[in-house]
């Protein structure tokens, strides 16, 4: 009986989920849109959507919190100075989970993961700064 077990396994180990829910969050929140199988979205969404409120509340506690389940200080800035502005008249619901069709090769249903209202220049680029090195010659 699977009484009061939630959460897919997604046949990965703790250790394994866990890093895959923080790399697919940081990729989340730098492109704002992401394409993964359906389940993995089902299951990233009440990460990522957990982490915004965590933005939102603000803090010092709540930062340490986020950096603890992120572990990428440039998607943690842009969670906490532009998400946490964007959703704070929003009680909840900052992400939407999209059917998006079949992958050609195992037949595993897709889906678009993306958020609300989000910034469509976003995907595809880089949130933070762009470090140069101006002290290295080619």
């Amino acid at each position: 009986m699977r009484h009061r077990v939630a959460g897919r396994k997604l046949q990965r180990t703790s250790a394994h989920r866990a890093a895959l829910f923080r790399n697919m969050a940081a990729a989340l929140i730098k492109h704002e849109q992401i394409t993964t199988t359906l389940a993995k979205a089902k299951e990233l969404r009440p990460y990522v959507e957990k982490l915004v409120t965590l933005a939102k509340k603000g803090g010092l506690s709540n930062r340490r919190l986020a950096h603890a389940r992120l572990m990428d200080a440039a998607q943690e800035a842009k969670l906490f100075e532009v998400l946490a502005d964007r959703y704070a008249g929003r009680a909840g619901g900052y992400t939407r989970v999209i059917k998006a069709g079949i992958r050609q090769s195992d037949a595993s249903p897709m889906a678009v993961i993306e958020f609300i209202d989000r910034d469509t220049s976003a995907k595809g680029q880089d949130s933070g700064p762009v470090l140069v090195d101006e002290d290295v010659e080619a």
